[in-house]
């Protein structure tokens, strides 16, 4: 599972990285994890608001910093 933290490197998309490598470790799942700071990428990776969250291209969180249960939560589902 590829996982990308998508932002400029404010203190919202510092958190929002921080609370996916504590969800993939308290699920004990094996994930590429990466900051995407250029925003020239944001667009192709179709992200319009930080932080966002991508998941194997797609994004599934975006403008708002994720709780740790709520990513455990989506991680688990697309995970299976």
């Amino acid at each position: 599972m590829k996982i990308q933290v998508v932002g400029p490197g404010c203190i919202k998309c510092l958190v929002t990285e921080k609370r996916v490598i504590t969800a993939c470790q308290e699920l004990g799942l094996a994930a590429d994890i990466s900051h995407v700071s250029d925003w020239r990428q944001f667009a192709k990776l179709g992200v319009r608001m930080t932080p966002a969250v991508v998941v194997d291209g797609k994004v599934v969180i975006s403008g708002r910093v994720p709780t740790v249960d709520e990513l455990k939560e989506l991680l688990s589902k697309l995970s299976r």
